[in-house]
């Protein structure tokens, strides 16, 4: 019975896990095993990210408010149709009983009416509607933006993980070839034993290292599952891919700072809220001012209880009217002067946000320059510290081949290259990385098309 148990239980998780995998895999771009590249992963976030599909539908809601907003400014029709079935007892003059009667009647009707002027309200209400879907679409774009830029982290992250497990494996490779030389020359006497058991600990060590690089790329895929919202219990390769953004064409700070101010769509939405709340204080104000709509009405009406024909009581029973009516506020217990005055609050705090957004972004786009600029000089730094212990590593060898050094220096100086090696991977993959920073922060970092349509 218990082995039972667990074959059901084991059958429904792997059905579960198919399921979840069948559903945040669209398009089959995320199925288990296949080769995902950049470009797959930039269409899965821009299709499956948390907060880009938040973003659409934030954008869809304002549409359907700008909607409704504009509706108000229409006139009204409505239509009313009451039928009613009377019974009662009515005395007869004629004989003096009292007779049991049952009537029917219908009365029709038709209305409308439409606000003529209200002080500016309804069309303060449909600007300030479009104005915030402005900046929802702007939040939507900056979204897709931020997806974008995740998932190129984490594929620099993934790339340099690779790049960092080729350094250590290569240098695993030339420890156990030295190995096999130490072991040569130990067993013709030229070497002492303690260098065989120096160069084991010296593979060793490298094992782990490899191990270790080995687990860091585990953990890089493990981001991108997270970032893509993939399947946690599934499988993927991942393609590894360094992104290489588009250098900016200045050098100069101010103008990538101004250039940021142009094209950051969060800044575009920012402005938009700004825009929105100054119409809500028009909106506000317009409480003050009186109304004046204009209305009118048709009806018309049959009873069983007359003579006439049904076409020639509807035909006698028409009426209409057609009224103005004007409303002054004369006192609504300071409601107006209260909404005004939240208005106007609102539409200060979007101004200070505004303020606030275009610092943020001037210091973003300054530290991306200072970054940038030192991930340029690392890069150099490292290659030319790396062709220097290579030349050493050599030397070394030589010398201890010879026996005019020891193997403490030719250990030193593998290790000095090793981790050479491993400078210029990291400086590479970080000067990448400080592109693509620089390319977001000033704006300028492209959502696919196809993607971007979704």
């Amino acid at each position: 019975m218990h082995r039972f148990v667990r074959t059901l239980m084991a059958a429904a998780l792997s059905a579960g896990a198919a399921g979840l995998a069948a559903a945040q895999s669209p398009a089959g771009l995320a199925a288990p095993g296949k080769a995902i590249t950049l470009d797959d992963a930039i269409n899965l976030a821009l299709q499956q990210n948390t907060a880009v599909r938040q973003a659409q539908n934030s954008s869809d809601l304002s549409s359907a408010v700008v909607h409704e907003q504009k509706e108000q400014l229409l006139p009204s029709l409505s239509l009313s149709v009451t039928g009613a079935n009377n019974l009662g007892r009515n005395f007869s003059p004629s004989d003096g009983a009292i007779v049991n009667q049952q009537t029917q009647s219908l009365n029709t009707g038709v209305s409308s009416s439409i606000t003529l002027f209200d002080g500016g309200r309804n069309v303060a209400n449909v600007r300030s509607a479009e104005a915030s879907q402005n900046a929802a679409t702007q939040d939507l774009t900056r979204a897709k933006q931020t997806a974008v830029f995740t998932v190129m982290s984490d594929f620099v992250n993934l790339t340099n993980a690779e790049q960092q497990l080729g350094v250590q494996q290569e240098n695993l490779k030339s420890l156990q070839v030295q190995q096999d030389q130490i072991q040569k020359l130990v067993d013709a006497g030229t070497r002492p034993v303690a260098d065989l058991y120096q160069s084991e600990a010296s593979v060793a060590s490298a094992k782990l290292a490899v191990t270790q690089a080995t687990n860091a790329i585990e953990l890089a895929k493990v981001d991108l599952i997270q970032t893509l919202q993939l399947d946690p219990l599934a499988s993927y390769d991942f393609v590894p891919s360094t992104p290489t953004a588009a250098a900016s064409t200045s050098t100069n700070l101010d103008a990538l700072i101004a250039q940021a101010w142009q094209n950051r769509a969060d800044l575009d939405a920012q402005n938009a809220r700004v825009a929105a709340a100054q119409q809500d204080v028009k909106a506000a104000a317009s409480s003050k001012l009186p109304t004046v709509s204009v209305g009118a009405s048709y009806s018309t009406g049959y009873s069983s209880a007359a003579d006439a024909a049904f076409t020639n009581q509807l035909n006698q029973r028409q009426g209409g009217g057609l009224s103005i009516g004007v409303s002054f506020p004369i006192f609504d217990k300071g409601a107006a002067s209260l909404a005004e005055q939240k208005a106007e609050i609102g539409a200060e705090n979007a101004q200070l946000d505004l303020a606030q957004q275009k610092q943020q972004i001037a210091l973003d786009v300054r530290r991306a320059y200072l970054n940038e600029q030192s991930a340029e000089q690392q890069l150099v730094a490292a290659q030319a510290q790396l062709t220097a212990a290579q030349n050493a590593v050599d030397a070394t060898q030589k010398r201890y081949e010879v026996g005019a050094a020891t193997l403490v220096e030719v250990t030193q100086s593998r290790a000095q290259q090793v981790q050479a090696a491993t400078a210029v991977v990291t400086a590479n993959n970080n000067l990448a990385l400080q592109q693509a920073v620089m390319s977001y922060d000033t704006g300028n970092l492209k959502v696919p098309a196809t993607a971007a349509s979704n």
